[in-house]
């Protein structure tokens, strides 16, 4: 006969099972690698949906763009179609699919985190939020990517001149026109071969955020000059397929964009730390870190004023007037 006390553990173990068991799984994508704050981010989103909804979902995370077959730019349109749940992702990784996304890295738009927090977190982003959803994605929160520097092996950058010649590894098209309006030789190429093709001078240099991917994927150790020329600002944002959204109910669509929001608010901050903190780590592990004047950040500026005006026009005035009416609005320093 059993007794009470092992009979209550048999229900306790068969109701746990049950509620692991009808637990939905989801599918989450992103480009980056299982150390970045990316990933992190990703993770703090399937705790906080698991522990809002009870249970009711488990969030399974897949870096490196492991589903989409390595191909960054396919995870947004892979989830438009439906054969993704979720994904985190830049805008500039979008811009195949929505021109409009670029908006966010026009060159030079940005001096400071309360002018790109006006955007991301205010009405403007509201703009690209409806066109996603057209494309079948539910834009659920914004996080960082951050200030794109430039890293290469050949020589400090100083001035728009430093950059010419050099083979420099790029995310997307936009990138593409800045790069050639510098005088580089642009190579698009997907972040999973970057690493290997800088270690083995298929490339020579490459540009990205700090706290977000140059530190955590460890740039460092193949590349030995930086610039913080600040020149490009890319966000990431948290989203779900519209499919999955519209199966949902009104309450758990509450429930899984209040733990977006969460989990992106804990991405950006992570990353802003890893960024203040960036150069004098980097300095540390050796790398070669050179920070422009203002008369030198303007010649960049100048410099890449082509790339800027082509892809205003492929975004469209309305959409950079918002942008730029929001920035006029918010204090540079």
């Amino acid at each position: 006969m059993i007794s009470k006390a092992a009979l209550a553990a048999i229900l306790a173990t068969t109701v746990l099972s049950g509620a692991a068991a009808s637990a939905e799984t989801l599918r989450l994508s992103h480009n980056t690698g299982d150390t970045t704050t990316w990933h992190k981010g990703a993770e703090k989103f399937g705790e906080l949906l698991s522990e809002k909804t009870d249970g009711a979902y488990d969030v399974r995370v897949f870096p490196n763009a492991q589903l989409s077959g390595g191909d960054q730019m396919k995870q947004a349109e892979m989830v438009g179609r439906g054969a993704l749940d979720l994904v985190v992702t830049s805008a500039i990784n979008v811009t195949p699919l929505v021109p409009e996304m670029a908006v966010f890295s026009l060159p030079y738009l940005y001096a400071n985190y309360a002018q790109v927090d006006a955007t991301t977190q205010g009405a403007p982003a509201k703009l690209l939020e409806d066109i996603l959803r057209e494309k079948g994605i539910e834009v659920l929160a914004w996080g960082e990517n951050g200030f794109r520097e430039v890293t290469n092996n050949v020589r400090p950058i100083k001035t728009p001149e430093d950059m010419k010649g050099l083979n420099m590894r790029v995310a997307g098209p936009m990138y593409i026109d800045v790069m050639n309006a510098l005088g580089a030789n642009p190579q698009q190429m997907q972040w999973g071969e970057t690493m290997t093709a800088l270690q083995q001078g298929v490339v020579d240099g490459q540009e990205n955020p700090i706290g977000a991917v140059i530190i955590p994927q460890q740039v460092f150790e193949v590349q030995k000059h930086l610039t913080a020329w600040h020149y490009s600002y890319d966000p990431i944002f948290l989203g779900v397929s519209t499919e999955v959204w519209a199966d949902l109910d009104a309450d758990t669509q509450e429930m899984m964009r209040a733990a977006a929001t969460e989990a992106m608010e804990y991405q950006r901050e992570i990353t802003r730390e890893g960024t203040a903190e960036g150069i004098a780590f980097l300095r540390d592990k050796g790398m070669e870190v050179y920070e422009p004047s203002d008369e030198e950040l303007t010649a960049f500026r100048e410099a890449t004023k082509p790339a800027f005006d082509t892809w205003a026009a492929k975004v469209g005035t309305d959409i950079v007037g918002s942008f730029q009416d929001a920035i006029a609005a918010t204090p540079a320093n």
